[in-house]
């Protein structure tokens, strides 16, 4: 099994400022929020770069976001009306979050046919009627994103919808910069969870032995958020996360019997619900790896879960995810 490097962190005397890179252990890394993030190459900022861009950020976003939102541009007028129309807050929320994919699969429409104008040797202009259309669905969509939930149910991210018009219409390096930076604080949401699931089982008689396994399950985590599908060591990195999560997944509690049966239902009751905990603090890693943006209010609201349950040894109802 091929062995891949974690983002490390410097020493606290050795603090470098953020977007500085070193080359470590061959790899040319960048750092951000106190992590060594490895780097890609910036692609040539050409039109037809921009225009790929933008429709793998479009894909990405329908795929992290609740089902049903990825309504078609040509259908953008409907996709209003019915929104503007509903009544009902819980429908009109939903129709709002379908307009706003149907705001960003117009705008990316409109580039794709721009760049491929520009490719028969037409000039586009910056200042174009249909460039100006295209920066204005895409500022319109990321104003509806607070409608929008992730397919878990769980907090939406804000950051998955303003990503196309920032590629849109940033240069293509200062893009790339500010996805790394975006990475170290899923990294460090990533940290929080385990750090909190660790503080919370870890010196508990019946999750004797899981803090290795939480820490084992957070460095796939981290390496994963950084590595692209495209490159060569993610068939390792992405397995790597897969059989960790399952192994603390699959942790048991330490279950042992005594005289006294009272005592043991109630610690019956409480390897049930931390174990139910475990599993949530694992999903909300997964959740963050993929999307690779973080989710504060999810990260601070399952510390809380975790501080309950250390107090009460109950844990209070998780968002129950949307239909897969």
């Amino acid at each position: 099994m091929k062995v891949i490097s974690d983002p490390v962190r410097p020493a606290m005397n050795d603090i470098p400022e953020p977007g500085s890179t070193r080359c470590i252990d061959g790899q040319t890394r960048v750092h951000y929020e106190g992590y060594w993030i490895k780097t890609y190459p910036v692609p040539e900022d050409t039109p037809l770069a921009r225009k790929r861009l933008i429709e793998a950020l479009t894909r990405r976003l329908f795929n992290h976001t609740e089902h049903g939102l990825n309504i078609p541009g040509r259908r953008l007028d409907e996709a209003r009306s019915a929104w503007e129309s509903e009544s009902d807050p819980g429908r009109k929320r939903v129709k709002g979050a379908m307009y706003a994919g149907a705001l960003v699969n117009r705008a990316t429409d409109i580039f794709t046919r721009l760049v491929d104008l520009q490719s028969t040797g037409v000039v586009v202009a910056s200042n174009n009627d249909l460039m100006r259309e295209c920066g204005r669905c895409l500022q319109e969509a990321l104003s509806l994103t607070r409608l929008v939930l992730h397919r878990s149910g769980e907090e939406g991210i804000d950051e998955l919808w303003g990503e196309p018009f920032r590629a849109f219409s940033i240069p293509l390096e200062d893009f790339y910069a500010s996805r790394y930076l975006k990475i170290a604080q899923a990294m460090g949401d990533i940290d929080r969870i385990a750090d909190a699931m660790v503080a919370t089982f870890a010196q508990q008689p019946l999750f004797a032995g899981v803090g290795p396994i939480i820490r084992e399950f957070a460095a796939a985590a981290r390496i994963k958020t950084e590595t692209l599908r495209t490159d060569p060591d993610i068939f390792d990195v992405w397995a790597n996360l897969v059989t960790a999560g399952e192994r603390l997944a699959g942790f048991a509690p330490r279950l042992v019997p005594s005289a006294d049966a009272a005592a043991d239902e109630a610690d019956k009751r409480r390897a049930s619900a931390g174990t139910h905990l475990l599993c949530n603090g694992r999903d909300l890693i997964f959740y963050i790896t993929r999307a690779r943006v973080a989710m504060p209010k999810s990260t601070r609201e399952f510390e809380e879960r975790c501080t309950t349950y250390a107090a009460t040894g109950h844990i209070e109802m998780m968002p129950i995810p949307l239909p897969a």
